[in-house]
């Protein structure tokens, strides 16, 4: 029964990931037209009828519209777009805060663009300064992250065969 509980990544007709589902559910997606096997997975399922490899990644045959994905800013997602990792020093150290790139006084304001994650010693010695006036450098520029790249991170790759699909390299 496990082999059932696998997961199955779910496209779009237009091969645009929309989420995860089991390989049961897949399964009976295929079985009634409204979904095409696009990659197998190692193994075959066995009825007593019929058998069929168990599927990998499988495509809708209708497009289906979906409103478009928002990653919500909060600490975890930041979090998660920066690896746990100080965008200053480059040190994944505990406890770790989120700065305001350009400080509030300044007139910087809340969003993807403007708040990154940073050590506590990176933090005060930046204090509330500009990382120009703190004679400080970013790692790398902080920006909005793809829902992709926030499927991934969430979901991870289950399977190998996923990754061209979620727009990422070998």
């Amino acid at each position: 029964m496990s082999g059932l509980n696998q997961a199955v990544l779910l496209l779009n007709q237009n091969y645009e990931p929309l989420s995860v589902c089991n390989v049961k559910r897949a399964v009976v997606l295929i079985f009634l037209g409204k979904a095409e096997m696009v990659e197998k997975n190692s193994g075959i399922l066995h009825s007593i009828s019929t058998h069929m490899p168990i599927p990998s990644v499988i495509r809708l045959a209708r497009h289906i519209k979906v409103p478009q994905k928002r990653i919500l800013l909060n600490r975890k997602n930041l979090m998660i777009r920066d690896n746990y990792t100080c965008q200053y020093c480059g040190k994944k150290v505990q406890p770790l805060t989120i700065d305001h790139i350009i400080p509030k006084h300044f007139g910087g304001n809340d969003s993807w663009e403007n708040l990154v994650v940073a050590c506590q010693i990176c933090n005060h010695k930046k204090g509330n300064r500009t990382p120009e006036q703190a004679g400080m450098h970013l790692i790398q520029k902080p920006k909005k992250p793809h829902y992709f790249f926030y499927l991934y991170k969430i979901i991870g790759i289950k399977d190998s065969h996923w990754k061209p699909y979620l727009f990422l390299k070998d």
